[in-house]
């Protein structure tokens, strides 16, 4: 059964003192916390992380590079929006998210609850199918013995539940899940995807320890103390890494785990690649439709937008509850790495399959340790 959602109905569980996060090298101290700017950019915005998000909205959408940076600017707006408007409506929603401008969206199931969102300057969209009801299908879903290479997340553009289903997913087990799926009728919907799905570990060097290689995740501290909080199938892995011991690990279930940093850094910024950083002012929980960045010690930094939330991926070694699914390009070595949206960190890199991303919620982790990211 799928654990509770840390923060599902008040999105931002939000650390606002001093943050540090980082990325790979940036957390050896190699690099120089050099933060850039992004002068009449989007703010929050480093000018490398501004263009990397332009570039990718462009050539996803298929957009001018002026119509990409207007839709930065627009989700940074609507995501206080829709902040406002899930807790004013709490239970009455069906589902939040950014459309292709960027403008917040709301599903609901009433004209009265419409009104309401409306009135906060959120567009409404009255659908068929409840929160609860999207959630009651996806537990019976979940309740089938789970089938390693598929995934179960929540539409909200549709109102749908969606089974993703890669071609290494095999066996009587499949079976069952698509015959529960056909069972649900139209609440579902049933995709098929190349490959397979995996953590996102490998062997090599960034941060490394017992022949293994992950990404430095978000730096934190608890009693004045530093801590590194990254993937936990990291961490469940590798006892001792090169910048200090692993003390915690979720996995799976969660993906999330906690390295003691004895390095002596702690920068308050994720890596760029390339000698300058970006500036991490908070945390908080994706949306579907927002535009996000990642920085990983494979692919470095990739951008992309936010496809589901709440998604439960079946691993080989288990499932992982509740995590976000992105278009950002990830591959093996990423693992840990942040995923941020201009100044806000969202996620740590979990996996990939499908040509999709997955990230678990950053949010979740730091108040399941009782961190403060610095």
């Amino acid at each position: 059964m799928r654990k509770k959602f840390v923060g599902l109905l008040s999105r931002r569980h939000v650390t606002r003192s001093a943050i540090a996060a980082v990325a790979g090298a940036t957390a050896l101290g190699f690099l120089a916390p050099t933060v850039a700017a992004a002068p009449g950019g989007v703010e929050g915005y480093s000018t490398e992380v501004q263009q990397a998000a332009v570039e990718a909205l462009s050539s996803s959408k298929g957009i001018t590079e002026t119509a990409a940076l207007n839709v930065l600017r627009t989700q940074e707006t609507s995501v206080k929006v829709l902040d406002t408007v899930t807790e004013q409506l709490g239970q009455q929603l069906a589902g939040t998210y950014l459309d292709a401008q960027g403008k917040p969206v709301v599903n609901v199931l009433t004209e009265a609850a419409a009104a309401e969102a409306s009135r906060a300057g959120a567009t409404a969209k009255i659908v068929s199918r409840s929160a609860r009801q999207l959630d009651s299908a996806q537990n019976a879903l979940e309740a089938v013995s789970a089938v390693p290479h598929t995934s179960i997340g929540t539409d909200v553009r549709t109102n749908q539940v969606v089974v993703t289903v890669a071609e290494q997913a095999k066996g009587k087990a499949l079976g069952a899940l698509l015959a529960t799926a056909k069972r649900l009728g139209d609440t579902v919907r049933v995709e098929h995807v190349a490959g397979g799905m995996s953590k996102a570990i490998y062997n090599g060097e960034a941060i490394t320890g017992g022949g293994s290689r992950c990404s430095a995740g978000f730096n934190t501290n608890r009693g004045g103390t530093n801590y590194i909080v990254d993937a936990g199938h990291c961490t469940g892995a590798v006892s001792n890494w090169n910048v200090g011991p692993s003390v915690a690990a979720s996995f799976p279930g969660n993906d999330y785990g906690l390295i003691r940093n004895t390095t002596g850094s702690a920068p308050g910024a994720v890596t760029l690649w390339n000698g300058s950083t970006q500036r991490i002012s908070s945390a908080a929980n994706a949306y579907v439709g927002q535009n996000i960045c990642k920085s990983g010690s494979t692919t470095r930094l990739t951008c992309g937008t936010v496809q589901r939330t709440n998604v439960t991926v079946n691993y080989s070694q288990g499932a992982v509850y509740q995590l976000v699914q992105t278009s950002a390009r990830v591959n093996s070595g990423d693992s840990g790495g942040c995923m941020f949206s201009g100044s806000t960190g969202l996620g740590i890199t979990s996996g990939m399959g499908g040509g999709s991303s997955f990230f678990q919620p950053v949010v979740e982790a730091l108040n399941a340790y009782g961190v403060q990211l610095n």
